[in-house]
């Protein structure tokens, strides 16, 4: 309290300074001086009002007058009626507007055609303004946009002898040039004003001295707020509060102290040592004006602490502030307040420590440890076994394992960790999970309940020193999932009501975190279950690759990376890599509804470019339904997909928004080519462009996500480096181990993120079992591709698919010289299937269709389709191929051998290498 006086006075001598006109009378000051300031504005607006409108009447008086002035002037008839009115009328009417002073006099036939003008090049055109009321014989009067600005005219009727209008007169003149007030007055107006602003804040000013040493300078909100302080002080405030002067006398007491000290109502102004009731030690510390801090004086039956400021400190009044404080009960109150404090700590730290994972054997451990040694000697935690495996608990106290014992010392008799229970119903155990409450048993050695379980090991626990027991129910969400059991031995006192309430508040807080963890454990086995069933199970067979590939859950679940290998026609391989932002049930199936996208849109053969285009389309539509329906969309997704050619060698990629892959070349090296980045998927408006590399055989292609090079504690850069570092110089090592060795190499024990590494090595298809051949545009040339397909299969060894190729090519061949463009050409693959292609310099998609049975044509595709085991068309920059695969003889199915300086993995050294026929 002596502070905050103190305070008050600081800020009552700065306030001049400080308050600035947020003070009362700053605020008096900035008011007269803008009402000021608002009637002198006022006056000159008026002013100016009052002057445009008897600028513009005016105008229109003095252009009426001299109008019809001029209109019925002597001669004017006369002058009409000659053969060239203009040249009588047009000095007369510029002498009468100098005359008159006027801008112009116009004088016009009935049809509005000038005679006259200021301007003589004007004379004979169409006057400007309207003539119609003249011509019924009216004056009118306008404001017009004329050829000499902005004019008011009035036009009047020239009448013959007969009231007949035979012409018209127009004065007018510009508005600007009509004399105004305003310049006259308003220096007039400024002046008066500038000198009632200098006056009234002169004035002001001297108020405001007055004002600012009453008030202190003080705003009106904060005098309020001192008042209110005021009165919480007097009234409010449980602590006595007493303001003493310098000569001893009482200046303030507010209800509080009123009450501690039994003052008279008319205490203000008396010395305090002629106050009655108060101990001699009590008036002579407060005549004295000494400090004190929390002096402990007697006051009738009670006990006061009473602290003592002085109040000059800060240039203030001389005098004392005093607060007094009632302390009778603090020593009754102490006790208690230690062992409250002691169990408000022990929660706290339950608080703190239990539940840091959503591991349940891991909480279930953190309940056992935090109560050890303060609340108990030994716990244990019983949960159901269905709770460890996610799953909801059964009725009864049935199949419960212990998961977690802790305890003073290590030789206890309890049961150990793991062991499954079937409690009996005279347990308390069995007790608290059928009923939800807590059971206490304050003397174990009397009780006989409990024994019944195992009756030698109870004997051993008593023998032991353990003499009471609170078993209490982990219960969450109206469900048992546990028991926990806190045990006390001597010399302890044994448990009483009072802990046992603190037991239940102490595991209601940890039963939380074992629910949360168990549903945590059941939605992370469903996100697994969902992925693994989504993620490729194998590697399907091909001959173009040798892959090797890992994937890692995250240490909080799952998420949406996933990868994938998709043999093409023409012994091509498709590589697919990428990821969902996110982890959990809907990362997991978004990733497979991408994944099941990828692989129909790599079914219609399209290049990576174009595939990733329709994903990204089909990303964009499913943004929109979801969040239209539940405000959800995929918020982010990424993929790399890459096209591999064991013919040509070439590895045709695009990218997504994903990073670009590594490429180890057969001696070891590492680069990471340079893919064009492309927005991550469902952005649209951009789009997709594709990088083509040439491989030599026995090159690693490594794709990943992100999680294997990023984290919080390294950058994106120091991650690629990382992974350089753990590629580089290792020629011929298997694609198996460069898996494992990046693994160990970059990612944590617990990863943060879920990481997908997919290691592809190439091959090369060998010459030897390609053959391709140009074809004339000729159909007579069918039956010499027959021969020379024939003579390729008998040196191949594959004479009995002779006669059903040849029949597959004639049809493909026939059909793309009569509908297709030059150049054609004919290519046999053998692989692990024989692929015929014919290829041609067209775009068109040939159909296949079912002919009647009266059709002369339109069998041929339908024949393909029936021999081949399967056949399709891919389009190509040149145009497209139309291709057929044909399953081979068992007895000539080789795998491609493996590049020479890459080991072979093992399943192919059991299977022994291929060599071509």
């Amino acid at each position: 309290m002596a502070s905050r006086f103190a305070r008050f006075q600081r800020s009552s001598a700065k306030g001049l300074i400080s308050k600035g006109t947020r003070s009362v009378a700053g605020q008096v000051l900035v008011f007269q001086v803008a009402l000021v300031v608002l009637l002198v504005t006022a006056g000159v607006f008026a002013l100016v009002l009052q002057s445009e409108r008897d600028t513009s009447a005016e105008a229109k008086r003095r252009s009426t007058a001299v109008a019809q002035t001029f209109a019925h002037s002597p001669g004017i008839l006369a002058a009409l009626r000659a053969p060239e009115p203009s040249k009588i009328l047009q000095p007369r009417t510029e002498a009468a507007r100098r005359a008159a002073g006027v801008d112009f006099i116009v004088v016009m036939d009935t049809k509005g055609i000038r005679y006259t003008h200021p301007l003589p090049d004007r004379i004979g055109k169409r006057f400007v303004g309207k003539i119609g009321p003249s011509l019924a014989g009216k004056v009118y009067v306008e404001s017009v946009k004329g050829p000499l600005g902005r004019e008011v005219q009035a036009t009047v009727p020239i009448k013959n002898a007969d009231s007949n209008v035979v012409a018209l007169v127009s004065a007018g003149m510009k508005v600007k040039n009509v004399e105004s007030q305003v310049d006259r007055q308003l220096p007039i107006i400024l002046g008066a004003g500038a000198g009632a602003l200098a006056l009234s804040t002169g004035v002001t000013v001297l108020v405001g001295r007055r004002l600012r040493r009453q008030t202190h300078s003080l705003a009106p909100d904060e005098m309020t707020l001192m008042y209110e302080h005021h009165d919480t002080v007097l009234h409010s405030v449980k602590e006595g509060v007493l303001i003493v002067a310098a000569d001893g006398r009482l200046m303030l007491a507010n209800d509080e102290a009123r009450r501690l000290l039994e003052l008279p109502p008319d205490v203000e102004g008396r010395l305090v040592s002629d106050l009655p009731g108060l101990d001699p030690e009590t008036k002579a510390l407060l005549a004295s004006g000494h400090e004190a801090t929390d002096e402990v004086h007697l006051a009738g039956d009670r006990l006061l602490a009473v602290n003592q400021r002085p109040t000059d400190r800060e240039g203030g009044p001389k005098g004392t502030v005093v607060t007094l404080r009632d302390t009778t009960e603090l020593q009754a109150v102490t006790g208690r307040a230690d062992v409250a404090r002691e169990r408000l700590r022990l929660l706290y730290d339950a608080g703190l420590h239990i539940g840091t994972t959503l591991d349940v054997l891991r909480t279930a451990d953190e309940l056992a440890c935090v109560p050890v040694p303060r609340f108990a000697d030994f716990v244990t935690v019983d949960l159901a076994d269905a709770v460890l495996h996610g799953e909801e608990p059964a009725p009864t106290a049935k199949d419960m394992r212990r998961a977690a014992v802790r305890g003073i010392r290590d030789d206890h008799p309890l049961s150990e960790q793991g062991r499954l229970f079937d409690y009996l119903p005279s347990t308390p155990q069995a007790r608290g999970y059928g009923s939800g409450r807590s059971q206490l048993v304050s003397d174990l050695p009397t009780a006989t309940g409990w024994r019944v379980q195992d009756p030698g090991r109870a004997e051993a626990i008593i023998g032991y020193g353990i003499h009471s027991l609170i078993s209490a129910p982990i219960q969450a969400s109206g469900v048992v999932l546990g028991m926990a059991n806190f045990w006390r031995a001597r010399p302890r006192q044994p448990f009483d009501e009072e802990d046992l309430s603190l037991a239940e508040e102490l595991v209601a807080r940890a039963a939380i975190s074992i629910d949360n963890a168990r549903r945590y454990t059941r939605e992370h086995a469903l996100a697994v279950t969902l992925q693994r069933s989504l993620l490729p199970q194998a590697v399907p067979e091909q001959n173009a690759l040798d892959i090797a590939y890992r994937y890692l859950p995250a240490q909080s679940g799952v998420g949406g990376d996933w990868f994938d290998v998709i043999p093409l026609p023409g012994s091509r391989v498709a590589l697919a890599v990428g990821d969902v932002v996110g982890h959990g049930l809907h990362a997991a199936a978004t990733m497979g509804r991408l994944r099941t996208a990828v692989h129909n849109f790599s079914a219609l053969d399209l290049p990576p470019d174009e595939l990733l285009s329709h994903l990204d389309d089909l990303v964009g539509r499913i943004d929109q339904n979801e969040a239209a329906e539940s405000a959800a969309g995929l918020v982010g997704a990424t993929c790399l997909y890459g096209i591999y050619d064991p013919v040509t060698r070439s590895y045709i990629t695009a990218r997504a928004g994903h990073l670009a892959p590594a490429l180890v070349q057969p001696d070891g090296t590492v680069t990471f080519p340079d893919v064009p980045a492309g927005p991550p998927l469902g952005l649209g408006g951009m789009p997709f462009q594709t990088a083509e590399l040439c491989l030599a055989e026995g090159t690693q292609l490594v794709l990943y996500t992100d999680g294997l090079i990023e984290d919080r504690r390294r950058d994106l850069d120091l991650g690629m480096e990382l992974l350089r570092d753990a590629l580089t110089g290792h020629p011929g090592r298997p694609p198996e181990e460069t898996c494992q060795d990046v693994l160990d190499s970059l990612l944590p024990e617990r990863p943060k993120d879920d990481v997908a590494l997919l290691v592809a090595c190439t091959r090369e298809l060998p010459p030897d079992r390609i053959a391709d051949w140009d074809v004339p545009p000729d159909p007579a040339a069918v039956a010499g591709m027959r021969d020379a397909v024939s003579e390729k299969l008998d040196a191949w060894g594959l004479s009995e698919l002779g006669f059903t190729t040849e029949l597959v090519l004639s049809e493909l061949i026939t059909n793309a010289i009569r509908y297709g463009a030059e150049p054609f050409h004919v290519r046999l693959i053998r692989d692990r299937t024989l692929i015929c292609e014919v290829s041609d310099g067209s775009s068109t998609s040939p159909h296949l269709r079912y002919a009647a049975t009266t059709d002369e044509g339109g069998r041929g595709l339908f024949l393909v389709s029936q021999m081949a085991e399967r056949w399709g068309t891919r389009y190509t920059p040149q145009g497209k191929v139309i291709w057929a695969e044909q399953a081979l003889p068992k007895a000539v199915q080789q795998p491609v051998p493996a590049p020479a300086d890459v080991a072979t993995p093992p399943d192919e050294e059991a299977a022994g290498p291929g060599t071509p026929s």
